[in-house]
């Protein structure tokens, strides 16, 4: 019994020495603490939060696993410094060529010669899936005899030759 009698008055003592110990703000930051603490405990009994913070936990795990939370976390690394590193003059500038990408490639003609252009490659592979294949050089020499040959490798050669004109003036 006095050993239990000592154990209390310890108590009592480590309790009295806290209690003069703290002061009025430490007692109010502890009373904040608490709350936001119990806050945090209620929003976790919604079954909603409490699966989204399992499922969190879940991913970060997985992704501890295989090494991507590293990565994960470089990136961000990187974006923030990325956002750091950016001045207005140089965010201007990427939404203006942005706006000059999306002008240049948004519009009608663009969208009819990508349309047209996977039209044509889906019925030439069908046509080429079909035709039985020949060989050889006589083979060759026929194909190159037809007129459509001809008309289709003058279309290229001269799309050719425009394209490298253009690519050498706007240099």
């Amino acid at each position: 019994m006095n050993e239990m009698s000592n154990s209390i008055d310890d108590v009592e003592r480590v309790a009295l020495a806290a209690r003069e110990a703290l002061t009025d703000q430490m007692i109010e930051r502890l009373a904040v603490t608490g709350g936001n603490a119990l806050e945090v405990i209620d929003r976790l009994n919604d079954e909603t939060t409490s699966a989204a913070v399992h499922r969190l936990i879940d991913r970060l795990t997985e992704m501890q696993k295989v090494g991507a939370l590293d990565t994960a976390c470089d990136m961000i690394m990187l974006l923030h410094a990325m956002r750091n590193a950016l001045t207005d003059a140089m965010v201007e500038r990427l939404l203006s060529y942005a706006e000059y990408m999306v002008t240049s490639v948004a519009n009608e003609d663009v969208c009819d010669l990508a349309t047209n252009a996977c039209e044509a490659m889906n019925q030439a592979a069908e046509e080429s899936a079909k035709a039985p294949a020949r060989g050889g050089l006589m083979a060759t020499i026929s194909l190159l005899s037809k007129p459509e040959t001809q008309r289709s490798l003058q279309f290229l050669t001269n799309f050719a030759e425009k394209l490298q004109n253009r690519s050498c003036a706007d240099r």
